[in-house]
């Protein structure tokens, strides 16, 4: 009977020391991974809007020089003339 006893001791203690903290540290991680998961993709998101805005940004760029040129040239053209 005393060995049934300390067998539930030990059973006991083994649930509130290791089997449980292992338990939430295991929760509390998989909590922790959940939100860095929302935070990649948020960054993800923030990360394809900031590079078509610059994409766009260069485009006009690159559209306003084309014409800054061509009208050099007409110029040039005209002054040849």
């Amino acid at each position: 009977m005393q060995q049934q006893m300390d067998v539930m001791e030990l059973a006991k203690m083994l649930l509130q020391f290791c089997v449980v903290p292992l338990i939430a540290f295991v929760w509390m991680h998989f909590k922790m991974s959940q939100g860095h998961a929302v935070e990649i993709a948020v960054i993800k998101t923030e990360f394809a809007l900031t590079k078509e805005s610059h994409d766009r940004e260069l485009k006009e760029i690159k559209d306003g020089l084309s014409n800054i040129f061509k009208k050099l040239d007409e110029i040039q053209k005209d002054m040849h003339k």
